[in-house]
């Protein structure tokens, strides 16, 4: 399908910049499949959601990616984006001396090229005359990423180092520098296990309560875990999205998810997925022995999802709003419909929602 089927128009000034001043204060839209659309709360989304429904989670957490380093031998600025773990590798660090260096595929920025063996001092945010990591280019990888290693040049645990100098990696159309308010809103209440490179944005509108009150009127959550990647903000490149190469992310469906899945349709309920991450994983390990089933999983997925697509699994979905000509808003055209989906963008830009990742919200119900 033509990526430009996808495209809205969206004055700059809804990009939210900050999130919501509480969580469920973020606006909702409704959209029912054939209705017109509904101007509600976060506040309100469980309500919103059958009793007895399965609400699916990504428990993946935040890792502070970005690093502000400086040359080792010029001294010139560096900043690093994590992307994606590759492999822990023994790396020689001096004459007779190796150190065993955590290797990733990154994203990097300089005033000059980078080139291989430069190695990159990524200093303390709280002490910038001490390094808490030393990183060193080993050369490009895929997709235009470079292969970087690092390693704690004092002997500290990496993850200690990491949250040491790492920073919160805000997407680029936040146009400002983290702040300390970041550290906790750009990260799920829920969130578990490190490797994200990027938030799953719907998840930042849940809070405790709103599980509590899910579990109270006889929903069950369960858990999938995807670490998102820098992949989501990949720009489509090409006229047709059949064309587009995604991006691989990690994820894992747990026994109890899939067991929690094979209950919902026991039940006749259906599963609504927090986020497109969350989608997508499910779909990515729908079980085509059983319908509507998901099987346990710990893999990778490069599933693109647009119009056209045979859903399996996902019955509902809350989810923010994405940008234009993306494979996310792909998605949820595949999944509420184009018309409608289009329809109510416009609807949202009109009435003033704020966009991306700490905008607000939709609710939808797949279009049969």
């Amino acid at each position: 399908m033509r990526v430009d089927a996808f495209q809205y128009e969206l004055p700059l000034e809804l990009i939210a910049q900050h999130p919501a001043e509480d969580r469920e204060q973020a606006r909702l839209m409704v959209v029912p499949p054939g209705a017109a659309p509904q101007h509600r709360l976060i506040a309100d989304w469980p309500d919103l959601v059958p009793p007895t429904a399965l609400v699916v989670l990504n428990d993946t957490r935040v890792i502070p990616a970005r690093l502000i380093g400086r040359k080792k031998d010029t001294g010139g600025r560096v900043e690093i984006l994590l992307a994606r773990f590759i492999e822990e590798r023994e790396i020689p660090v001096g004459p007779g001396e190796a150190r065993v260096a955590q290797v990733w595929e990154t994203r990097g920025k300089s005033t000059k090229p980078l080139k291989p063996g430069t190695d990159v001092e990524v200093l303390r945010r709280d002490d910038a005359t001490r390094p808490a990591l030393i990183a060193r280019l080993l050369g490009q990888a895929d997709d235009g990423l470079l292969e970087v290693a690092l390693w704690a040049p004092d002997g500290e645990p990496f993850d200690a180092a990491l949250r040491s100098c790492g920073r919160v990696p805000l997407p680029p159309y936040v146009r400002r520098e983290d702040g300390p308010h970041d550290g906790s809103r750009y990260q799920t209440v829920y969130a578990r296990y490190d490797g994200a490179v990027a938030a799953p944005t719907a998840g930042l509108h849940v809070t405790n309560a709103a599980l509590e009150r899910l579990t109270a009127r006889g929903c069950e959550v369960a858990c999938i875990t995807l670490h998102v990647g820098l992949g989501t903000f990949q720009p489509v490149r090409v006229d047709d999205l059949d064309q587009h190469a995604m991006h691989a992310e990690r994820y894992v469906v747990p026994r109890s998810t899939a067991e929690a899945v094979a209950r919902a349709r026991a039940r006749g309920a259906p599963v609504f997925a927090v986020g497109t991450t969350t989608a997508r994983a499910l779909e990515s390990a729908a079980d085509l022995s059983r319908l509507g089933g998901v099987r346990v999983a710990m893999e990778e997925t490069r599933l693109l999802i647009q119009p056209g697509y045979g859903w399996r699994v996902v019955d509902g979905l809350l989810t923010n709003f994405h940008l234009p000509r993306s494979t996310l808003l792909a998605l949820v055209c595949a999944f509420a419909g184009t018309g409608p989906v289009l329809d109510a963008y416009r609807l949202a830009v009109r009435e003033r929602y704020r966009f991306f990742s700490y905008g607000d919200a939709m609710l939808l119900r797949r279009s049969r």
